[in-house]
């Protein structure tokens, strides 16, 4: 263990002129490579040699010569000197084509619909050496399994976050009905009576039938009837496909669904504001490279996955520099 009492008596600066004095023997032009004026080098030398107790350097001719003590500690110093260089040098940018290891990101069933294989896809191409995991949550765990490491972010609609996570923005996620034109026998655009009078399907992972659809509706003085309600996404395409009945849902996974399953999306009859998906990761990997490539690689399939869906929502300007929050806003 370091001995505190110890180092708190010397000056990193002091050691770094013992190590240039020990190469060059020469007062002149140890101060030149230091940048320093010879009186400066001068008062560095004689501070070291009240602390450590010994001259060290003696003056022979135009040169130096370093005593017993100086040639002992020279190599531990300058062994100490390297590392402290290594230490504080700059990170080597990040290498996905050569990196083997995880990426894990958290999501629910219709973001990782829309998303996660793009993003596998992707990762398979810039690092093939690496493995991507999904990882189910609960949106109210987010924050908790993050600290926990179970994933590098999570996207969803997060509530505020703690002081030591960073909430980035991603796109604000329209609503829009989804139906089977079969079973329903409607067409779009749907009008509110229709809306209003037919059978509703609902997802909710806690079990929750009322949901901003129905208290869009009670400010109009209507309700809805909810005949299901099931806690996945992917459960959703074939209870429309069994029954007449409406679902409203999140615009990407409705135009996934549409596409997979012949089903219908429309906008729908009453003003439903959309919601903010954002990135939730933690402050102490603001910087690391890794991490800075994975959620900037997630930017760019998000706003891909979105154009080419369809969706009338674009990725936020704001999350296409989450990652450059400067030093002082992020204390």
């Amino acid at each position: 263990m370091m001995n505190d009492a110890t180092l708190r008596k010397i000056d990193l600066n002091l050691l770094l002129a013992f190590s240039v004095l020990m190469q060059e023997r020469n007062v002149s032009r140890a101060a030149e490579r230091l940048l320093l004026g010879q009186p400066g080098l001068s008062a560095a030398l004689r501070r070291l040699r009240e602390t450590l107790d010994d001259e060290l350097f003696v003056r022979v001719g135009r040169g130096l010569q370093p005593t017993p003590r100086a040639l002992a500690i020279a190599p531990a110093i300058e062994d100490a000197l390297s590392g402290i260089e290594r230490a504080i040098r700059p990170p080597t940018a990040f290498d996905p084509a050569s990196w083997a290891g995880e990426f894990r990101v958290g999501m629910c069933d219709n973001l990782e619909s829309a998303f996660f294989g793009p993003l596998v896809a992707r990762l398979r191409l810039m690092a093939p050496g690496a493995r991507l995991i999904g990882v189910a949550f609960d949106k109210r765990d987010a924050g908790r399994l993050l600290d926990e490491g179970a994933y590098d972010f999570s996207v969803s609609v997060h509530d505020d976050p703690a002081s030591w996570h960073i909430r980035a923005p991603l796109f604000d996620q329209a609503s829009v009905c989804i139906y089977d034109p079969v079973q329903i026998g409607l067409t779009a655009p749907l009008g509110f009576k229709d809306f209003a009078a037919a059978a509703h399907v609902t997802v909710s992972f806690e079990g929750n039938t009322s949901s901003n659809v129905d208290i869009a509706l009670a400010r109009t003085g209507h309700r809805r009837q909810v005949v299901a309600t099931v806690p996945r996404f992917s459960a959703l395409p074939t209870v429309l496909r069994a029954m007449p009945a409406i679902a409203t849902i999140p615009e990407s996974i409705a135009r996934c669904m549409a596409q997979l399953h012949g089903l219908t999306v429309c906008e729908p009859p009453l003003d439903l504001p959309p919601e903010p998906v954002t990135m939730l990761y933690r402050r102490v990997d603001r910087t690391d490279s890794r991490a800075v490539w994975f959620r900037r690689l997630f930017v760019e399939i998000v706003a891909e996955a979105l154009e080419a869906s369809g969706c009338r929502m674009g990725v936020s300007n704001a999350a296409c520099c989450f990652d450059q929050v400067s030093l002082a806003e992020a204390v």
